[in-house]
């Protein structure tokens, strides 16, 4: 027989899975739908030491309740960190893991990273403000709801229920970290995705072409995905038809994703699509730098920055200096790191091949909540940049690449005088369909107020995938609105990450054109 433990997002118990509940044990399922320690009629059973930990072990006793063989744990928004910390200490009982509208939290995540409000995750973060000392957070008011989560497809009656079922949650819930031992890696899996929160099957597929190495463990056989059309909570809104894909998810059902052919490099590591010469690289720190040969041998734009520099020596002269951004999040466990992946090498020995420093570095985008930590890494290596004399320090470029382009926004939004050119290649300019957590900060588009006359170089290719493209396009709007200094170079063949995907000449030349653009500048 199947068994079914159901853990829901914040604020509720086990009362909001009554419809879902009852339709499947119709199907012969026995269910048990879960009220946490401070949920609910549980409420009192809180104390001050209340969190995560003590969510994962009411998992913990009610899986050890379970005499079923084939056990589904379905874990509903913050209801997955309970479900994988539980699953984790029990995976021999496990048949599947179902995630329900939920983010892929890792070990060492914490909730509040996922929390959609920035206010209340800022809350949450900040020990002097966090929940006004109370150590509970409040469920949101009958028109708050959607600061949450989508509530799309929840009736005026589904909306009042919800809100009544709802109850203050014990704050450390949401920041005490999950921990993972790996003992979950060969239990099956599947996801739903509750499609007006933004995220859908179409849209993953389109963001596994990015070959990105955390959607590497999506394309396995033991992991499926279920599409429903309604908001985020499904349970309230979409109860026979949750149903249904929890039944069919238990029998194994649902869409696989393809993996990549298994000898096929990821983009990100194949040639650059420019043959540059090796140029002189020193790494320091989360920094490497790359150095102009003899001013003697340099290209013409070499040649040309030597002779504006105004010195009689230009070997010594300090040089002008573009640091490129990778993308991301890219997993703290990727081997190599990005600075040592061939795009990046690419751009520094090719900008070092026109007489400017090329610098690129590794900074800490390991996840959606990391793009503040990201933010201050890039910070610093402009610093160390700046204070280095062979560059000269008031002629610097920034060039941002895929998901680095959130963090264009700090210095759009307010460009020092010596930020002579801002670039940005296929970049994501906004947050994506479920990227919850993201701070409004890094928006691009938003940061273009403060602008000014900062030169921008935009490369955008004509096969981007949709969701990527739709904020190209709303950054370009705005820009045009502006009247952004915004130069763009269009790749109309070219894929994300062009520049490795696409070894073709329309992709060398805007490399190229981009490349002289940025110099320009400087």
């Amino acid at each position: 027989m199947t068994a079914f433990v159901l853990v829901s997002g914040p604020f509720t118990g086990g009362e909001v899975w009554r419809e879902v509940a009852a339709r499947l044990e119709e199907s012969g399922a026995e269910v048990y739908p879960a009220t946490l320690t401070g949920l609910g009629e549980r409420r009192e059973e809180a104390g001050p030491d209340t969190g995560l930990e003590t969510h994962i072990e009411d998992v913990v006793r009610l899986i050890d309740g379970v005499a079923a063989t084939e056990l589904v744990i379905v874990g509903h928004d913050y209801g997955i960190h309970p479900v994988l910390g539980a699953a984790d200490r029990r995976p021999e009982r496990i048949a599947r893991i179902v995630y329900l509208d939920a983010g892929l939290p890792q070990d060492g995540d914490a909730a509040v990273q996922l929390v959609p409000d920035e206010e209340v995750r800022r809350q949450l973060l900040d020990p002097a403000d966090r929940d006004g000392g109370t150590g509970w957070i409040d469920p949101p008011a009958a028109d708050g709801w959607q600061r949450w989560g989508s509530t799309a497809g929840l009736s005026e009656e589904a909306l009042a229920r919800l809100t009544g079922l709802a109850s203050p949650q014990p704050s450390a819930t949401f920041t005490q970290p999950l921990r993972l031992s790996g003992a979950l890696a060969t239990v099956p899996t599947s996801g739903i995705f509750c499609t007006e929160s933004g995220m859908s099957i179409a849209k993953l597929e389109g963001l596994m072409t990015l070959g990105m190495p955390q959607f590497k463990a999506l394309a396995d056989s033991r992991v499926s995905f279920f599409d429903l059309d309604t908001g985020h909570w499904p349970m309230l809104s979409r109860p026979d038809e949750l149903a249904e894909l929890l039944l069919g998810a238990a029998a194994g059902e649902g869409h696989r994703l393809a993996a990549a052919p298994a000898q096929e490099l990821p983009g990100y590591l194949r040639p650059f699509v420019l043959d540059v010469p090796e140029q002189t690289r020193e790494r320091i720190g989360r920094v490497d730098l790359y150095l102009p040969a003899d001013p003697n041998g340099a290209g013409a734009a070499g040649a040309d920055l030597a002779s504006a520099a105004g010195a009689t020596d230009t070997a010594a002269a300090p040089r002008p200096a573009v640091l490129f951004v990778h993308g991301g999040p890219v997993p703290e466990t990727v081997r190599p790191t990005p600075r040592d992946w061939t795009t990046y090498v690419g751009y520094g020995r090719y900008a070092a091949s026109q007489g400017v420093i090329g610098a690129t570095l590794d900074h800490r985008l390991h996840s959606l909540a990391d793009y503040p930590l990201a933010a201050a890494d890039v910070a610093e290596a402009v610093e160390l940049l700046r204070a280095d004399p062979r560059v000269d320090g008031d002629r610097i470029a920034l060039w941002f690449f895929s998901g680095g382009g959130p963090l264009s926004a700090d210095w759009l939004s307010a460009p020092p005088s010596w930020l002579r050119c801002l670039a940005v290649t296929y970049p994501i300019l906004a947050p994506l369909p479920g990227w919850q957590g993201v701070d409004s900060r890094f928006r691009p588009v938003d940061a273009l107020a403060g602008a000014g006359r900062l030169p921008v170089v935009l490369t955008r290719v004509g096969l981007e995938v949709t969701e990527i493209a739709a904020t190209v396009e709303e950054f370009v709007a705005a820009a045009e609105a502006r009247d952004t200094d915004l130069q763009v170079i269009d790749v109309p063949h070219g894929h994300h990450g062009f520049d490795t995907v696409d070894p073709t000449d329309e992709s060398r030349a805007a490399v190229e054109q981009a490349v002289r653009s940025v110099l320009g500048h400087l």
